[in-house]
């Protein structure tokens, strides 16, 4: 019988147990983040009928989906009906949509979960990966307050992972939209073929896309280009620089005046909810390609890393579930693709591994004394310390070997003359220190070492 190789299909992210908790820790640090500004939990099934799922035919979405279909359906023949989510946003919406007359708005929720996508094999992209998602739902309307909470709740998640220093990058499309309108760029197709290359700018440069847009298919004057990457290169170095660039701005038709405004509310309320001016600007460049941003939108970069991107993106739509539902649904959301922007920070050295979760080992030093270590570990983890067992007996050296490399950082030692004496022994792994304490006061010692090498982890940690 011949062996299959195992192997994972590309694309996927599959970790050792202590990279899983470093994962698992920054997952838990955006979740704080999401909870402490009140939004609340929902999932949706990672398997959706297709008709919903895709509500527009065509496009890269659809050429990138993983349809699903059980045996018997490959059997019958036929389309399949049922596809894997691509993102989270098409699922939030079909949710809303379903459960409109149960929820309370303005909703608020956080999603994290894994998607997928039929991505090409490339170092860096992925075909199943985690994606945490908030957004804030309105009835009818939707204040630009919640715009800039959005930042705010960026800034408290980027904190708490301690990965350096970061801005959330802040612009309006009102105001892009309005300015093409001003230098005679009329027709939301028009507009939209501009914002898609000034969108390039960061990646291929000031001298591709000003070819861009003076070539067929767009065709503006070098007047109008000139006005529009001038604007497009105006970065705030604080809020008052905004505000008074918002001062100079045209107010020529509609839309200029609605991005102005509520730009001008965002950036002072941004301020107002304690976020440092160093970790937000408004960023003229930003214009996110996705059709369907209609206000504010956001890309957060690290300031020390600009190589990464953005790791962290979204911004204001006008009706979330237009295709579902003729209730007008507007609404502002951010993402963040979890599994990419951890495969990143431990591409720069921003993350190491985690720390084990088990905080002891029991070792297993006279096979006739079990009965006792079992009750030693009953006891400790009784007590709320995370106690893994050696069930099986072995040399202690081995014991203590198998503790290091599984990053347990303290053993727990109790021969015959310890048992006799009612003593147990200590053994901090990381120190290669041992000493001796009664059995009823193990579980206050070790709480005390626990929280001493906690301390000394927390101090090593880089801080933002």
């Amino acid at each position: 019988m011949s062996l299959t190789k195992p192997r994972t299909m590309p694309g996927v992210l599959e970790l050792l147990p202590l990279d899983q908790i470093a994962f698992q820790e920054m997952l838990d640090n955006i979740r704080a983040g999401f909870e402490r500004y009140g939004f609340l939990p929902i999932e949706t099934p990672a398997i959706e009928l297709s008709n919903v799922l895709l509500t527009k035919s065509g496009g890269e979405t659809e050429r990138q989906v993983y349809f699903v279909q059980s045996t018997g359906s490959l059997i019958k023949g036929g389309d399949p009906e049922l596809a894997l989510r691509f993102d989270l946003t098409v699922p939030l919406a079909r949710y809303v949509a379903e459960h409109e007359h149960k929820l309370n708005f303005p909703f608020r929720r956080y999603q994290m979960q894994r998607v997928y996508r039929g991505e090409s094999a490339q170092r860096g992209r992925f075909r199943e990966f985690y994606q945490c998602d908030v957004d804030v739902i309105g009835k009818d309307s939707l204040s630009p307050r919640f715009d800039a909470e959005l930042v705010a709740v960026i800034d408290q998640v980027f904190q708490a992972l301690k990965v350096g220093p970061f801005q959330v990058r802040v612009n309006h499309r009102m105001l892009m939209r309005g300015l093409l309108e001003h230098l005679g760029v009329d027709g939301s197709e028009q507009q939209t073929l501009v914002l898609r290359e000034v969108d390039k700018l960061d990646k291929r440069g000031a001298d591709h896309v000003r070819g861009s847009l003076a070539g067929e298919g767009i065709g503006l004057s070098s007047d109008a280009i000139g006005q529009l990457l001038d604007f497009v290169g105006f970065r705030s170095s604080g809020v008052d620089e905004a505000l008074a660039k918002l001062e100079t701005m045209p107010t020529s038709n509609e839309a200029l005046q609605q991005g102005v405004s509520e730009l001008r509310e965002v950036l002072t309320l941004v301020r107002a909810f304690g976020v440092p001016e160093s970790n937000f600007a408004w960023d003229c460049a930003i214009a996110r390609g996705l059709d369907y941003y209609t206000g504010t939108v956001y890309e957060t970069v690290l300031t020390e890393h600009p190589e990464i991107g953005s790791v962290c993106s979204g911004g204001r739509y006008e009706s979330l579930a237009s295709n579902y539902t003729k209730s007008k649904l507007p609404g502002v959301g951010i993402s963040i693709g979890a599994t990419r922007l951890y495969w990143q920070l431990r591409e720069a050295g921003l993350i190491d591994t985690g720390r084990s979760s088990v905080a002891v080992l029991v070792t297993q030093f006279d096979p006739e004394l079990f009965d006792e270590y079992a009750h030693l570990a009953s006891m400790l983890r009784a007590a709320g310390i995370n106690t893994e067992l050696q069930l099986e007996p072995g040399k202690l050296g081995k014991q203590i070997k198998y503790a290091v490399k599984a990053g347990i950082p303290f053993a727990v030692i109790a021969g015959p003359d310890e048992h006799a004496k009612g003593v147990v022994q200590i053994k901090d792994l990381s120190r290669q220190e041992q000493f001796e304490v009664p059995k009823d006061e193990l579980i206050a010692s070790l709480r005390v070492e626990i929280e001493q090498y906690r301390a000394m982890a927390l101090a090593k940690e880089p801080t933002s």
